[in-house]
């Protein structure tokens, strides 16, 4: 599949924003198989028995952004950052839900020798990311903002730049810094 140009979708995202649901209708096939593919991404690192899928945390970004009637679409890297952060709230937002079930609710029992193998899980890990990041936010917003394009918008460099409004080679700069900053608190979590 080609993907469409950068112009079509904007000029499709503009329409849709200022009330033209046949641009909406034209949008989605569009963006949808993009977005597909950065949720599978995310969902690749999940746990074999993660009850939300692929297709649903797709479909659940895709309402949230239906219901988003008072965005001003500006581009298509600003429809991926929107995207981007709300994969990450629902992501996070399902992680809390499961770590506040109730004790030993649909937890696999093991024995201690086993327990070394299964301590790292992967909800865990996004609850830690997802702290360490708006802790990032609080110290330097930009990068906080150019890890959460990356990493849960997968956008490119040059896309995170655009939506920015800086330079790849400033995106570049702050992705750097960024990674070594949340590697050094996740280690220090750890």
């Amino acid at each position: 599949m080609t993907l469409p140009s950068t112009h079509e979708v904007t000029q499709l995202l503009k329409a849709w924003g200022a009330g033209d649901e046949q641009a909406l209708e034209k949008l989605s096939p569009l963006v949808y198989e993009q977005l597909h593919r950065v949720a599978q991404r995310y969902m690749a690192g999940e746990r074999s028995d993660h009850t939300l899928q692929t297709t649903a945390l797709v479909n659940e970004v895709y309402l949230r952004l239906v219901d988003c009637e008072q965005i001003r679409w500006q581009d298509r890297a600003h429809f991926f950052a929107v995207s981007a952060r709300l994969m990450r709230r629902i992501l996070v937002d399902f992680a809390r839900s499961r770590g506040y079930q109730k004790r030993g609710a649909g937890i696999a029992h093991i024995s201690l020798d086993e327990a070394p193998s299964v301590c790292n899980e992967p909800d865990a890990n996004l609850l830690a990311l997802d702290e360490a990041l708006k802790a990032l936010g609080r110290i330097d917003e930009r990068k906080s903002r150019v890890v959460e394009l990356r990493f849960f918008g997968g956008l490119s460099m040059e896309e995170t730049a655009e939506v920015l409004g800086v330079s790849s080679d400033t995106v570049l700069r702050e992705w750097r810094l960024a990674r070594a900053w949340l590697l050094r608190e996740l280690s220090e979590e750890n």
